[in-house]
C-alpha cells in the first residue's frame, strides 16, 4: 500500500490512478488529518508527501514520522513545487529518501517509487553488525552507538554509514553514493553527500573519526581509527 497526502485533487487522483495501473495499491488524502487516522489503522509500504499542505506542512510530517517507532524507517518520498538546492538539501536532511519536484513524469515517478522500495526491501535483510573502534551499527536492528551511547540518525545518514561501515577501506565516490543511496543520479548535486557525511560526523563525535575523506575522490571508512 503507499499512501498519497497531496491536496491538489488532479495531482493526487493521477498518482493514484497511475500507481494502480502499475499494479500497486494507493490511497489518497487531501490533508493530514486523514493521513494520520489511516496511519493509525495501517501503516503502508510508502509515503508520498507533498511539502505545502493544509493544517500541517510535509516536513513537519515528516519529522513525526522519523520520531515515531512504527514509522521511523517508513520510507518516503517528498512532492514539492520547491525544486531548488537548498531545498532539495532541508528534504533530503530531514529523513526523506527521495525529493522529487514538481511538475514531473508519471513514469519518472514510477521509477522513484519502485527504487525505494527495493532500497527498503534490501535493508530489512541486511543482518551483519560492525564494530569500527568506538563506533557500533546493526542494520538489521537500526542500531547505531558511539562510544557505548545511542545515535539517531536520519534514514539517509543510516543508509550512508551502513553503506560504508559495510565496506571498510573502501573508497566510495559521491557519485557511487548517490546512486547506490538515492538509487540514481542527482544531476551533479554531490554537496547532497557531503552534507549527510558532516552531520554524521557531528552526530558520532569521535566516533566519527573513522569516516575518512579522500580529497577530490570520495569518502571510505578507516578500520584503523
Amino acid at each position: 500500500m503507499i499512501y498519497i497526502v497531496e491536496d491538489d485533487s488532479s495531482i493526487r487522483e493521477l498518482v493514484i490512478y497511475t500507481l494502480n495501473s502499475q499494479g500497486m495499491e494507493a490511497e489518497g488524502f487531501a490533508d493530514p488529518g486523514l493521513f494520520w487516522k489511516a496511519l493509525e489503522r495501517l501503516v503502508p509500504d510508502l509515503v508520498l508527501l507533498d511539502i505545502m499542505l493544509p493544517e500541517e506542512d510535509g516536513l513537519s510530517i515528516l519529522k513525526k514520522l522519523r520520531t515515531d517507532k512504527k514509522t521511523e524507517s517508513l520510507p518516503v518520498i517528498m512532492l514539492t513545487a520547491k525544486g531548488s538546492e537548498y531545498d532539495t538539501v532541508i528534504g533530503l536532511d530531514s529523513g526523506a529518501d527521495d525529493y522529487i519536484p514538481k511538475p514531473f513524469r508519471m513514469m519518472e515517478l514510477i521509477s522513484r517509487v519502485r527504487a525505494v522500495l527495493r532500497r527498503a526491501g534490501r535493508q530489512e535483510k541486511q543482518e551483519e553488525e560492525y564494530q569500527i573502534g568506538s563506533l557500533y551499527v546493526n542494520p538489521s536492528k537500526h542500531i547505531v552507538k558511539a562510544g557505548g551511547e545511542n545515535v539517531v540518525l536520519t534514514l539517509k545518514e543510516f543508509e550512508v554509514l551502513c553503506r560504508l561501515v559495510s565496506h571498510p577501506g573502501t573508497v566510495f565516490t559521491r557519485a557511487q553514493l548517490l546512486d547506490d543511496i538515492w538509487g540514481y543520479e542527482f544531476d551533479g548535486e554531490s554537496r547532497t553527500v557531503d552534507v549527510h557525511i558532516r552531520t554524521l560526523r557531528q552526530k558520532l563525535g569521535e566516533a566519527g573519526d573513522c569516516i575518512e575523506t579522500i580529497r577530490g575522490v570520495g569518502y571510505k571508512i578507516d578500520s584503523n581509527r
